[in-house]
């Protein structure tokens, strides 16, 4: 979206004064299709109608979203599908991901048949990194380290008097 916008600013298509058909539409192209309000479909419409290149890269990134959702057998055929379309789609960080998706194909179907990912560490990492933030200002790193083990270590401490 930003990239489109900066594009057509560049080329003199969004001037002052003129409506700008990508300004304010950034929610509604972030959101799933399923869950757009009324005036986001608005918007798209609009955007369907004159600006091709952001409206291909939503469809694509609306049709990924439903390809990691099917079972994992289905999802290599339209994962390797997706991917020569993307990279061949001339939008530039379609075709990178494109590209990526087809070498890596084989780990996101395994991913997908799994149904694990890595949010659990990212909420350990997000947590670490909280506790850094708090820990501001420790003059031994070792007191700092101590108090990551102790808000990740998941020990449920009692102190003396409470209950």
């Amino acid at each position: 979206r930003t990239m489109v916008w900066r594009e057509a600013r560049r080329t003199g298509e969004a001037r002052k004064g003129a409506k700008d058909p990508i300004k304010g539409a950034r929610w509604a192209l972030l959101k799933n299709e399923s869950d757009l309000t009324a005036g986001q479909k608005a918007r798209l419409e609009y955007i369907a109608g004159t600006n091709g290149t952001l409206w291909r890269a939503y469809k694509l990134k609306e049709e990924l979203r439903m390809i990691l959702r099917q079972p994992a057998d289905e999802a290599r055929v339209l994962l390797l599908r997706w991917s020569g379309k993307a990279a061949s789609s001339g939008i530039d960080p379609f075709t990178g991901l494109g590209e990526k998706i087809g070498r890596r194909c084989e780990d996101i179907v395994r991913t997908i048949r799994s149904g694990l990912s890595n949010a659990r560490l990212e909420a350990v990492n997000n947590k670490i990194k909280t506790t850094i933030k708090i820990g501001y200002g420790y003059r031994n790193l070792d007191n700092l380290i101590a108090l990551v083990m102790l808000k990740c270590g998941g020990l449920d401490l009692t102190l003396p008097g409470h209950q």
